[in-house]
């Protein structure tokens, strides 16, 4: 567990930091996530801002970014560690992705590849 105050690496089991004695917290369980449903990953800022600017951007033409990321050793990874880690490593892994997103008012259109 890293320290929030001086990023001294502690063990998992300490409690206080063993360099400058900062309290640790685990990190708290986020909420799942239905990669089915937008609304339970869009932000809700970012959700009203596209529903009251829904008119000016139908049909809008723009530039736009796509992102494609690809998990390197996935199936090995898979194959070694219980499908529950599996799912959680990668469901840490979006919600990065899903918050860097979002910090740009950007949308997910699709999660694929997931089974």
């Amino acid at each position: 567990m890293v320290c929030p105050n001086c990023h001294f690496e502690n063990l998992p089991t300490d409690r206080f930091c063993g360099e400058c004695g900062t309290a640790l917290q685990k990190p708290k369980e986020a909420p799942p996530i239905n990669y089915l449903e937008p609304k339970s990953y869009t932000p809700k800022f970012l959700a009203e801002k596209i529903l009251t600017t829904r008119g000016s951007i139908e049909g809008e033409r723009k530039l736009v970014t796509v992102l494609f990321a690809d998990v390197a050793n996935y199936t090995s990874m898979s194959e070694n560690l219980d499908p529950e880690e599996v799912h959680q490593i990668m469901d840490g892994c979006f919600r990065i992705l899903m918050d860097e997103i979002h910090k740009y008012e950007g949308t997910i259109n699709q999660f694929t590849g997931m089974g």
